[in-house]
């Protein structure tokens, strides 16, 4: 089968396809799935530059967490599928699995749901990392109510822009930065109620205007230490801040005035600490947004399908910081 392997760290030119075996079925409770797409994250990105999460893993490697395709084989135990169903699932790509920039690949049955009915392949493979990613940090640590008021950074992002769909679902109040006019009219498309403009004012300054010099009862930080530092005099005393970054070595003095709640969101953990009972929340997660995609509450944005075979620019449009929703890699 065709696959792209990380032959190396560094630039995205050490992406290289290679014709490998297809992979072969380990256990009884494994299904075989013939891969129609694979979703493109930043964290692949990062991979590919700092080397693999897992520490005896050896290169080269498959990257790609997000998968969608078809069941064609399954082993003799697998009792919730059958040959022919479609599903998704964010699995493997860090390393020690096989990552999903391949035709095919194996995944315990534990570990799969099936894809909403309404969405194509490429909708589906876009989805998973970035669906898990926005509901822990809104909800698993943001704790997030109804009549609540979010600050969303980077809402038109991968990230972002189911964030904002889901905080809307719960009943939250949305404010989100952008950068461009043409991110504006998006996020507004998804239900986002006020809209800041980062490049063009003091988005912490606009975000008190906004709020009666409240502040936000929760913010999420989908950009960095700058951003996070910048949320704190924004973020209502007793309120709570999440991000997806590392922010060591800041002045938290103000974050400990307010009495502010600091969480961090990093879905992997349950795959790379093999937490199985934190896992089977994934799952049941995907099961509920198959729901609400095929309700349509819940919209996934494709802005480019690329093929397999240039994964190498998939790369490069993420690492350019400039992607509105996502990047999938059609096989």
């Amino acid at each position: 089968m065709k696959a792209i392997f990380m032959t190396a760290t560094g630039d995205s030119n050490v992406l290289i396809e290679q014709e490998i075996a297809e992979p072969t079925l380990k256990t009884s409770t494994e299904i075989k799935v013939r891969l129609h797409a694979a979703g493109v994250n930043p964290v692949d990105t990062k991979i590919r530059k700092g080397g693999l999460f897992y520490p005896n893993a050896e290169l080269p490697a498959v990257l790609g967490c997000d998968g969608a395709g078809e069941i064609v084989e399954i082993g003799e135990n697998v009792t919730d599928f059958k040959i022919g169903d479609k599903v998704w699932f964010c699995h493997g790509g860090l390393g020690r699995e096989q990552g999903n920039y391949a035709e095919f690949t194996t995944i315990d049955q534990r570990w799969v749901s099936l894809m909403p009915q309404t969405a194509t392949y490429e909708t589906a493979a876009a989805a998973p990392l970035v669906l898990i990613t926005a509901w822990g940090a809104l909800f698993e640590r943001g704790n997030l109510k109804a009549g609540e008021t979010v600050l969303i950074h980077g809402g038109a992002g991968g990230v972002g822009h189911v964030a904002i769909q889901l905080a809307k679902i719960a009943g939250a109040k949305v404010i989100t930065t952008v950068s461009s006019t043409e991110k504006a009219d998006f996020v507004k498309s998804l239900g986002a109620d006020e809209i800041i403009f980062y490049n063009q004012t003091d988005f912490a300054t606009e975000m008190n205007r906004l709020t009666g010099n409240r502040g936000a009862d929760l913010v999420f930080d989908t950009v960095g230490s700058d951003i996070f530092k910048a949320s704190i005099p924004c973020t209502a005393h007793f309120g709570r801040i999440v991000t997806l970054l590392d922010v060591s070595n800041l002045d938290l003095s103000e974050a400990r005035m307010r009495n502010l709640l600091i969480g961090f969101e990093l879905m992997l953990t349950p795959m790379l600490r093999d937490l199985d009972l934190e896992r089977d929340k994934h799952v049941a997660l995907l099961k509920k947004c198959a729901s609400y995609i095929d309700e349509g509450k819940l919209k996934i944005h494709v802005s480019q399908v690329l093929p397999l075979t240039q994964t190498q620019k998939a790369h490069d449009l993420i690492e350019s910081g400039h992607t509105i929703g996502k990047i999938v890699l059609s096989i």
